[in-house]
This record gives structure tokens, sequence and C-alpha cells, in this order.
């Protein structure tokens, strides 16, 4: 099972499902991380932490610990 924070700077992937709960779960799928969206990881800060993502057309900075409830395929 990969998640989000385990994929490279310029691979692109699609979402399976998310395993957050309650507000961090509702927070994401605000952002329009949903089930079947596509992301596209474009950069990495120097350590890792946050990544920036293109999702549904537009730019997004996720901290690994969000990116880690998002299951994606």
């Amino acid at each position: 099972m990969n998640t989000l924070r385990d994929i490279k700077c310029g691979e692109t992937v699609k979402v399976k499902k998310l395993t957050g709960e309650g507000a961090i779960k509702k927070r994401i799928m605000d952002m329009g991380i949903t089930a079947g969206a596509e992301i596209f990881v474009r950069k990495l800060a120097p350590l890792g932490d946050p990544m920036e993502i293109k999702v549904r057309g537009y730019e997004l900075t996720l901290r690994k610990a969000d990116a880690a409830m998002i299951v994606v395929e």
C-alpha cells in the first residue's frame, strides 16, 4: 500500500482512498483530493517536508504527515 508520502518528485499517481478521520480528512477532501483524482508531485522541500503537488489544475503544498493519509496507486 503506497501513500502519497512515498512518491518521488516528477511522478503522477491516482488517489485510491483517504485513511484520515474527522476534520483532517474533511480538510484534505476540501482541497480536491478525493478518490480517483490524479496527483502530480512537482517539488519536494530540501528536507523533504513539505511537498508541492498539482491536483485538479492547481498547485498545493502538503505536509508529509497529511500525505501519509492518502493511499495512491
